[in-house]
C-alpha cells in the first residue's frame, strides 16, 4: 500500500496541486491536501452507541499560529463560492465527506509538520486534534489503522462462520455467548475501521463505546465458560441472569457517565484496562490449571493469547509519531491482535469439541 504523501513532494490530491499552482508562493502555505434474547439485548446495546457524542479537546499542532495563519490563507484562497477561490475536490474524497475547509487543515498540518522538522535544530513533531499527521491514502485517513482493522473485523467473521457455526451444533450450551462474541468483535472493528477511514466526533464515540463494549462482553462471558454458568441449574440459572442484568448494568452507567458527566479518557481507559485484567486473570488460571491437568498443548492457549494481547497492548504505551507519516504504534497495536484472534476461534472450538466429548462418556 502507498502512502498517500509518497504521491508527491508533499500531502497529495489534484486538489492540492491545483491550489499550489494557483496562488503560488503566497498561498505555498496553504495547499489542500445466555442465549438468543441475551444476544439480541447486549447487541441492541452496542448498536445503540451511536447516539452519543461529545466535543473534541484541541492539541499542540492546531494551537500553533503558524498552523492557524496557514489554514486561513488556504480558506481564503480556495474555499470561496467564486471560480477564482474555488479548488474542486476529487471524488473519492468527497465520497469520504471531505470538505474544502478539511483539505485545508490536513494539508496545512503537513506543511507545518514539514517545516518542523526542516527547521534547525529541528522541532519534534505534534499532534493536531488529538492524532498525529498521517499521510492519507484514497482519502482514508489513517490507512495502516484502517488495514489492520478489517484484518480483525475477518479474523472474527472467520471465527464464526468457519469455526463456531460449522463446528459446534445448536445444542450446545455455550455456542450462543460465543456467536455473540463474534457479532461484537465485528461491530467493534467495524467502527473501528470507520474512525480510522475518518475522524468525526460521531465515528470517535463509536469506536470508542464499542471497544468498550467488546472488553465488557469479553468480562461477562468469560466466568459464563470458566464457572460453568450456561449448565441449566436452578442456582446457577439465577446467577446467570443476575451476571447478565449487572453487565447490561454497567455498561448503561459507563456510557452515561461518559455523555453525562464527564468526558474523562483517563477513567475510560482504567474501565476498559480494568475489565480486562479481570478475564485477562480467569483465562490465565484457566488455562494454567486445565493444562496442569489435562496436559494437552491446546489447553495453554488462552495464557499465551493473553500473553500476546499484553505484549501488543504495550505498544499504545510508546505513542510515537508515525513512520513515514503512516504506521505509528497504535496502528501496530491493531496489527498484534489479529492472530491471537484467529488462534482464540481456534481454542474456542477444540475447548468445546473436548468438553461434549466428556459429556458424551459420561451419559455413556
Amino acid at each position: 500500500m502507498r502512502r498517500e504523501g509518497s504521491y508527491g513532494a508533499g500531502p497529495n490530491t489534484d486538489a492540492t496541486e491545483r491550489l499550489t499552482r494557483r496562488h503560488g508562493a503566497r498561498s505555498k502555505r496553504g495547499r489542500i491536501g445466555g442465549g438468543r434474547r441475551v444476544q439480541l439485548v447486549l447487541l441492541s446495546v452496542v448498536l445503540a452507541m451511536g447516539l452519543f457524542v461529545v466535543p473534541a479537546s484541541a492539541s499542540v499542532g492546531d494551537r500553533l499560529p503558524e498552523f492557524k495563519e496557514c489554514v486561513q490563507i488556504c480558506e481564503r484562497e480556495n474555499c470561496g463560492p467564486d471560480a477564482e477561490h474555488h479548488t474542486p475536490i476529487p471524488l473519492h474524497h468527497r465520497l469520504l465527506l471531505w470538505t474544502c475547509p478539511a483539505e485545508c487543515d490536513y494539508t496545512c498540518q503537513h506543511i507545518i509538520t514539514s517545516q518542523r522538522q526542516s527547521a534547525n535544530p529541528p522541532q519534534p513533531v505534534v499532534q493536531f486534534h488529538g492524532k498525529w499527521p498521517f499521510h492519507r491514502f484514497l482519502g482514508i485517513q489513517e490507512p495502516f489503522s484502517a488495514l489492520f482493522s478489517l484484518g480483525n473485523l475477518l479474523a472474527h467473521y472467520n471465527g464464526l462462520y468457519n469455526k463456531i457455526l460449522p463446528n459446534m451444533p445448536a445444542s450446545y450450551s455455550l455456542r450462543p455467548y460465543y456467536v455473540m462474541l463474534a457479532y461484537v468483535g465485528m461491530v467493534t472493528w467495524f467502527f473501528s475501521l470507520i474512525f480510522h477511514t475518518r475522524d468525526f466526533l460521531t465515528t470517535e464515540q463509536l469506536d470508542y463505546f464499542a471497544a468498550g463494549a467488546s472488553v465488557l462482553y469479553g468480562t461477562y462471558y468469560t466466568p459464563i465458560r470458566v464457572f460453568r454458568l450456561d449448565k441449566n441449574t436452578p442456582r446457577r440459572r439465577s446467577v446467570l441472569r443476575a451476571w447478565t442484568a449487572l453487565c447490561i448494568a454497567l455498561y448503561i452507567c459507563h456510557v452515561a457517565y461518559l455523555k453525562l458527566w464527564d468526558w474523562d479518557y483517563g477513567y475510560n481507559m482504567a474501565a476498559n484496562v480494568g475489565c480486562g485484567l479481570v478475564q485477562n486473570v480467569l483465562w490465565t488460571w484457566f488455562s494454567f490449571d486445565r493444562y496442569r491437568k489435562n496436559r494437552r498443548f491446546w489447553q495453554v492457549w488462552p495464557g499465551l493469547v493473553v500473553a500476546w494481547v499484553l505484549c501488543a497492548m504495550s505498544l499504545e504505551l510508546l505513542d510515537f509519531p508515525p513512520l513515514w507519516g503512516a504506521i505509528d504504534a497504535h496502528s501496530l497495536w491493531h496489527l498484534g491482535t489479529i492472530a491471537p484472534a484467529v488462534l482464540w476461534y481456534n481454542f474456542l472450538v477444540k475447548d468445546a469439541q473436548d468438553d461434549m466429548a466428556n459429556s458424551a462418556r459420561l451419559k455413556a
